[in-house]
């Protein structure tokens, strides 16, 4: 059976970055930019989504559901069990049940400030797809170099988590090289498309059934896409989509490509 076709993706983290005021402004403000399109039609061919922080997630999940568009809430992170005595940690299946589409699971940032391995990530997708949501698992190399180097740190990433979700599940995969994440220019699009084509030809994402597509982080924005489009589905960016007008104007040029 063939995959469904892949569509468009674009979505923004606001990490630790807002306060609780500014994250219901931003939502406000983007809501307002999205109800005039510059085609009624353009908007309906690409996936949007937003990760707030935890504590804000709730409330802008309300926010959403007045959209004019549907954008998919998604959470920063959760546990790999749907409950028990784990203080301070989030809950995936309390994530379902608040509406939440999509989790961000193995950012750089996560793994390296708080040891978070291969195997955990993937007991955290495993988790994520158990409870009907689309994990969105960050992978990428930590240092500078050839495409084949990339690559060979990226297979062991994704093949972790290919393993411990289900074939049939939806599986988002956000190539981020580490070196990239906060430089002043996002890597060069020969390396990007290179890695993304490779990973899309590894065995295990073929052999998928459910749609697996892949974006391109680290330093993303504006202006980028249209270089990256014949090896990825989309953007996940950061600081360079903080300004509603910013993350509006990535969203109309890929859907546009």
């Amino acid at each position: 059976m063939a995959s469904p076709p892949r569509r468009r993706l674009v979505g923004v983290s606001t990490k630790m970055f807002f306060s609780a005021a500014r994250t219901r402004t931003y939502i406000n403000d983007l809501l307002h930019i999205l109800s005039n399109p510059p085609s009624p039609d353009l908007l309906q061919e690409i996936d949007i989504f937003l990760i707030p922080d935890h504590l804000t997630l709730a409330t802008s999940i309300t926010q959403l559901r007045t959209s004019p568009v549907p954008i998919l809430p998604g959470a920063q992170d959760t546990h790999h069990a749907d409950s028990g005595a784990y203080t301070g940690a989030v809950s995936p299946a309390v994530l379902a049940e608040l509406g939440c589409r999509i989790v961000e699971l193995g950012h750089a940032e996560r793994r390296r400030l708080f040891g978070e391995t291969d195997e955990t990530t993937a007991l955290k997708a495993a988790a994520v797809a158990r409870n009907g949501m689309t994990p969105l698992v960050c992978i990428g190399e930590r240092t500078r170099g050839e495409i084949g180097v990339a690559v060979d740190e990226c297979v062991v990433q994704v093949e972790a988590v290919v393993a411990a979700v289900p074939a049939d599940s939806e599986l988002i995969l956000a190539y981020e090289p580490v070196w990239a994440i906060g430089a002043a220019q996002p890597a060069g699009a020969e390396h990007v498309v290179g890695v993304a084509r490779a990973i899309r030809g590894l065995a295990c994402v073929q052999g998928r059934k459910g749609t697996t597509r892949i974006l391109y982080g680290g330093s993303a924005g504006p202006g980028l896409f249209e270089n990256l489009k014949e090896g990825v589905d989309g953007l996940f960016l950061g600081r360079f989509a903080h300004v509603p007008e910013q993350f509006y104007k990535t969203i109309v040029e890929i859907a546009a490509a």
